[in-house]
């Protein structure tokens, strides 16, 4: 039975061998190799940090990450979701995002956003069945390697926060 819960300390090193596994796709993220406990825990807030959970084994996580430091920007978030590789395509992924986004908007997020690699269909599905849409593409934003890279820049805005 498939559960969503709060990420503990405790979860860090399942969490940080799901974020390699997403790595090594080549379609998950520029980042070459998974964040050490100090570099990750300053980079994911601290409100919104989920797993998931099967069999007693973490099998995916999500979290959020500040957009900017100035004030205006508090209430904006980009969403980071990975999912274990013998996982993938069982509804896990979109079960944590939709965790997420409750949790955000309970934290008082009005705008999330997402960039994912337009390869990366299975994210851009999930995200989609989430309330995100795609604002456009952000051509050869970074290298991997020789090779440059497009980014698709998703966004949901909430309606429950924010709105007046």
């Amino acid at each position: 039975m498939l559960t969503i819960r709060q990420f503990e300390k405790s979860d860090f090193p399942s969490v940080k061998k799901i974020y390699q596994e997403g790595i090594d796709t080549g379609h998950a993220t520029f980042q070459t190799k998974a964040k050490k406990w100090k570099e990750w825990d300053e980079s994911i807030l601290q409100e919104c940090r989920l797993v998931a959970v099967e069999n007693n084994s973490v099998i995916g996580w999500a979290g959020l990450s500040s957009v900017s430091n100035r004030c205006v920007y508090t209430g904006i978030a980009e969403v980071t979701v990975y999912v274990a590789n013998e996982s993938a395509g069982k509804g896990v992924g979109k079960r944590l995002l939709g965790e997420l986004v409750s949790a955000s908007e309970q934290a008082g997020y009005w705008t999330l956003q997402a960039g994912i690699f337009p390869e990366n269909k299975g994210s851009i599905a999930i995200h989609e069945k989430n309330g995100f849409r795609i604002l456009g593409v952000r051509e050869k934003l970074g290298k991997m390697g020789d090779v440059w890279r497009d980014i698709l820049l998703m966004e949901r805005r909430s309606s429950v926060v924010g709105i007046n």
